[in-house]
């Protein structure tokens, strides 16, 4: 390839782990793969893919920047930021008039609000219940024995969703068993499911005060059951990325790192 300057920015999560890499025009690659029990070769392998996509090495990468729960299993990044800042750093980058953002990873949700300039006015951040979020949709999911594909799928085709009071990823669970004993569908179990998730998360997002021009990052965005209960709940429809969602920590990440070497080199 072409010498020119690469950005990188690998967003190592509790579930997946994504690498954007971009130069001074915009993306040229990026990819999301397992996590699995390794985070820091989870890392290298998810930058190792994107630079193969392009026909790279990893010296041919002028600066990266590491986010997520992982980052601090690799010891290759030049820089590190929260996944709170490359969510608002990455949205902005495609969309300049968001002003709020929810996102549902595997293992925490977050609602952030921003300022008019684009950065950070406030958020809340959801990491210590397992309750609205990746995972307890997939533990609910195996307890309906659904496959995540048709479990996401259900929530518009209910016309009677059940009422899910627990919140507790092991009483829901037990909540779940106990519904399907009772003769409730499994379609209304799952529509109940998701909007007791979106309330979870959409009450964060009423907190800040956010109620327009959201975006829906994360890996669950791809769920479009999640999508339309958040939506609903709130009242508002969210505005749509030209990206993959799930990549916009990563891609933030990146774009941190390009503005970090651009000034580094323009200092010296």
């Amino acid at each position: 390839m072409d010498k020119r300057d690469l950005f990188a920015g690998i967003d190592v999560g509790s579930m997946t782990t994504k690498c954007v890499i971009i130069d001074s025009d915009g993306i040229l690659a990026s990819t999301v793969i397992y996590t699995d029990a390794d985070p820091k070769k989870a890392g290298v392998d998810a930058l190792g893919s994107v630079l193969g996509m392009i026909e790279a090495k990893r010296e041919d990468v002028s600066y990266s920047v590491g986010t997520g729960y992982g980052r601090i299993s690799l010891d290759f990044f030049d820089h590190t930021a929260t996944e709170i800042t490359c969510h608002a750093t990455g949205v902005r980058h495609i969309n300049s008039e968001i002003e709020g953002i929810i996102d549902i990873g595997g293992q925490d949700s977050k609602a952030i609000k921003l300022k008019p300039d684009g950065t950070i006015m406030d958020f809340i951040l959801n990491d210590r219940c397992a309750a609205g979020t990746g995972r307890f949709l997939e533990v609910m999911a195996r307890a309906l024995k659904l496959e995540m594909t048709e479990f996401s799928s259900l929530y518009e085709k209910s016309l009677n969703p059940c009422a899910i009071n627990s919140t507790c990823i092991v009483f829901a669970e037990s909540e779940v068993i106990s519904l399907v004993a009772q003769g409730n569908t499994k379609r209304d179990i799952a529509a109940g499911l998701h909007q007791s998730i979106a309330r979870r998360v959409g009450n964060m997002a009423k907190r800040l005060g956010i109620d327009k021009n959201i975006v829906f990052v994360g890996g669950v965005a791809k769920n479009e059951s999640m999508r339309k209960a958040l939506e609903d709940y709130l009242g508002i429809g969210f505005i749509s990325l030209s990206t993959d969602p799930q990549i916009t920590g990563a891609l933030g990440a990146a774009v941190i790192a390009r503005n970090r070497f651009n000034k580094e080199r323009g200092s010296n």
